[in-house]
């Protein structure tokens, strides 16, 4: 599903990825791990668009995700990619559906379908009642589950994950955790996370651990 080819990355002259090579299938919970400054954030922002390579190719579904034009691109990464971050990214202005909305909207997708799904996802992910609180009026665990299911809104071919449950405390990280296997079983939703968090890493059916720019084999 998600192919990445020699990926090289350097900042100035700090080399940060040295030539990864990876392969995830759909379906898989995947989980990077290693020390601080490994270059997790860099692999993960590179196979999700984010950022560019300096060498090396992505391909999703076979698709050279790079070799497209800029509009092109922020056009398939809305459509194909979800995320999900460590501090939930959610607009302060806008409920909890408003928010999941957000990449529909983006997309272009007609409004009342949309909405439909929304509030499916919303009350898939246990969040039915909190549908229209905003952000303040949520705790950590429903926040995140609010940016699981904005990341969910285009339904994604992959969800990519950054220290998602890094804010949580360990009753809401677990529950996320247990929330992404559920997600995996029910819809085939694929993830790959960047995580300190070992049970997270080892509950995952696969672990690559980067050192120095490289999967540590």
């Amino acid at each position: 599903m998600l192919r990445a080819s020699h990926i090289e990355k350097s900042y100035g002259k700090l080399s940060v990825l040295k030539g990864i090579d990876l392969e995830i299938q759909k379906g898989e919970v995947v989980a990077i791990v290693g020390a601080s400054g490994a270059g997790k954030s860099t692999l993960l922002h590179i196979l999700g668009t984010l950022d560019l390579p300096d060498k090396g190719k992505v391909f999703i579904h076979d698709k050279d995700v790079f070799n497209q034009s800029a509009k092109n691109l922020a056009a398939f990464r809305n459509k194909s990619i979800g995320f999900v971050f460590q501090f939930h990214n959610l607009l302060p202005e806008f409920t909890a559906l408003e928010n999941v909305l957000i990449p529909g909207f983006i997309g272009n997708r007609d409004e009342r379908k949309l909405k439909q799904r929304g509030n499916e996802l919303l009350e898939m992910l246990g969040m039915k009642d909190r549908a229209h609180h905003k952000p303040s009026e949520l705790s950590g665990g429903e926040q995140q589950r609010t940016a699981v299911a904005r990341a969910m809104i285009n339904s994604p071919d992959l969800i990519l994950a950054d220290e998602p449950s890094g804010n949580l405390d360990s009753k809401n990280a677990e529950d996320l955790h247990t929330l992404f296997f559920q997600l995996r079983k029910e819809i085939g939703q694929t993830f790959i996370i960047v995580t300190h968090n070992e049970h997270l890493s080892e509950m995952s059916d696969r672990r690559i651990e980067l050192k120095d720019g490289l999967i540590n084999k």
